[in-house]
């Protein structure tokens, strides 16, 4: 049965769907079976592996809303063992037409119900809010993975976060835990992203992964074609530290 893991935090521009493209397509590479689902109405994740946004017949506001098979809407990309449930802007009115519905939280969870058996692991992109799709996300997954960033509001929502996962944990989804931290945009000629490292350590111990994403040109222009980092440059130090990360997050796994 494959593991479900929300990428989860309400503060945007954390790095979320890189971290959710390029370790997913790093795992996929190690032979793992891997289903991206598109939480978020940008469809970053969608069309960072590749998937035009217009032209998919099926997408998660089909499986949320009209509760289609979800088999059906689960594309595949060019790159072996990956796949996208994906997302386009029909998402953005999932919010209202699910506010409606009987038991609204957990249309996703009854969805990837179906699916499980059928990867290694299920990566939910998050959007950066906390609303029924977030709901429906941390609902259906066994963990979270918290990106946060090295810079100076780096902890700014972090109690929040904390606080509206036990909230979840307590009273929708009791066997939620934090799978892992994960530092990105870390710069390690700057004092700071050392400084905030070390307060996230503190804070939150050995749920911190080693490796840090760092800030990288070739991993910025990666999404703009449509290719995780190691396709489209598998020789750039952002390719190294993702390919450094899938593997230490697969040991931690198989441990």
């Amino acid at each position: 049965m494959g593991r479900v893991i929300s990428i989860f935090n309400q503060k945007g521009g954390v790095g979320k769907t890189t971290i959710n493209i390029n370790l997913s397509a790093c795992l996929a590479k190690r032979n793992a079976k891997i289903l991206i689902i598109d939480n978020d109405p940008q469809g970053n994740s969608t069309s960072g592996v590749g998937v035009n946004k217009s032209e998919i017949e099926s997408s998660l506001y089909d499986v949320l809303v009209d509760e289609i098979d979800p088999k059906n809407a689960v594309v595949s990309t060019e790159y072996e063992n990956l796949f996208v449930l994906p997302s386009n802007v029909d998402l953005a009115g999932a919010e209202i037409e699910l506010s409606s519905l009987d038991r609204r939280e957990y249309r996703l969870k009854r969805a990837i119900d179906l699916l499980r058996n059928d990867y290694d692991y299920i990566f939910i992109d998050c959007p950066p809010s906390l609303g029924l799709l977030t709901i429906n996300a941390l609902i259906a997954s066994d963990s979270i993975l918290i990106p946060i960033q090295c810079e100076y509001y780096a902890l700014e929502g972090v109690s929040s976060l904390i606080n509206t996962f036990n909230l979840v944990k307590k009273n929708l989804n009791k066997s939620l835990e934090i799978e892992c931290v994960v530092l990105s945009m870390f710069d390690g000629r700057t004092n700071l992203s050392t400084l905030v490292m070390e307060e996230v350590r503190a804070h939150f111990g050995d749920k911190v992964l080693e490796t840090a994403i760092p800030r990288n040109v070739r991993l910025a222009e990666a999404p703009s074609y449509g290719m995780p980092i190691i396709y489209y440059d598998p020789y750039s130090t952002g390719a190294y530290a993702f390919k450094k990360l899938a593997r230490e997050f697969w040991r931690r796994r198989s441990s």
